[in-house]
């Protein structure tokens, strides 16, 4: 069985020398590779001087996240790919329980492994905790996180799970799979990729799956600030495109007229906050996916007709989070498979 761990950089030299060693330290027998996605710093040069034994595959400019990755696993002959942020320390036998748990279970394309933040060890992280999930108008969630209230990690999410989409920090895929479904989409750039992707394999009949049995730590947030113009941007537009993607079409008519008005809440509210690129940049991604809409019904029309997935929480969980001051994943009652 092969296995190809693959770490996209851009620009991220600093990052590869802090965490690369724990990657290679403990990776083995997969394969370590180090998709460089057009870097300007000096992250080829150190690469070639500290890991001449790395394979390495130099793209010729920034393609993002998706088209990036998917240039990179183009490239790359695996039975397993693992996405791999570039600010992830990984631990002993972190591999194995996961592929364990996939080949254990042929319906199931993706997994993760329990992520925690670097700099705070016993709390979760915000880009992956134990699993993600969305609720019915789109919001992404994880257990061990809603919205910006994290959870210390004490052992309540240490049972194995279906959820909906898994971290793309470290992300465990069938490669057959992968190469079946055309990979992350290369539109979306960055955001939100790994969660369409995640929906594309259930409306393709396939379980994604959380392994607590494997642990890393993630820093976050390395590549764009938490406060971003680009990074609301790129939230607000590729959240609408997933939806428009993967709903079936009598509730994504319904779900994007209702996010039409949650879309317009969240503008005046970062314009009452005094962040006027934030709420240019919510009608910047209005106007982008009105124009990427016919591309976006072309792919509709090419994959598995979308269906109904039962682990989507049904109701609106800003309400739940701000009104009922539901704070926490287990505060959520609803029936998942």
């Amino acid at each position: 069985m092969n296995i190809a761990v693959v770490i996209l950089n851009w620009n991220g030299r600093k990052m590869l020398e802090q965490f690369l060693p724990s990657v290679t330290a403990c990776s083995a027998p997969a394969e370590v590779v180090i998709a460089d996605n057009g870097s300007s710093d000096d992250s080829l040069t150190f690469l070639a001087t500290r890991y001449p034994e790395l394979r390495v595959i130099a793209l010729d400019r920034n393609y993002g996240f998706a088209e990036g990755y998917n240039r990179a696993l183009a490239q790359i002959d695996a039975d397993y790919y693992v996405l791999l942020n570039d600010d992830v320390e990984v631990t002993p036998r972190w591999i194995e329980p996961v592929v364990e748990l996939l080949e254990q279970t042929p319906d199931a394309a993706a997994a993760q492994p329990k992520m925690l933040m670097y700099k705070r060890r016993d709390m979760f992280e915000y880009a992956g905790c134990a699993g993600g999930y969305i609720d019915r108008y789109g919001y992404p969630f994880c257990r061990g996180r809603l919205f910006d209230s994290l959870e210390c990690d004490e052992g309540q999410y240490d049972n194995t799970c279906d959820i909906f989409w898994a971290s793309g920090a470290a992300l465990f895929v069938k490669a057959a799979v992968w190469r079946r479904l055309g990979g992350l989409d290369n539109s979306f750039f960055a955001h939100m990729e790994e969660i369409d992707f995640c929906w594309r394999l259930h409306n393709a009949g396939y379980r994604v799956l959380y392994c607590p049995r494997s642990t890393v730590y993630h820093v976050g947030g390395g590549t764009l600030p938490q406060s971003s113009p680009r990074k609301t941007y790129l939230n607000f537009r590729n959240n609408r495109a997933m939806l428009y993607k993967n709903l079936p079409r009598d509730r994504m008519r319904r779900t994007l007229r209702a996010r039409l008005l949650l879309d317009w809440v969240a503008a005046l509210s970062f314009l009452l906050q005094g962040k006027g690129k934030e709420c240019r940049a919510v009608f910047k991604a209005h106007r982008d996916f009105r124009r990427w809409r016919p591309q976006l019904e072309a792919q509709r029309r090419a994959a598995a007709d979308p269906q109904a997935v039962d682990c989507i929480y049904p109701r609106l969980l800003l309400i739940d989070y701000h009104l009922f001051k539901k704070h926490k994943f287990t505060d959520l009652k609803w029936t998942r498979k």
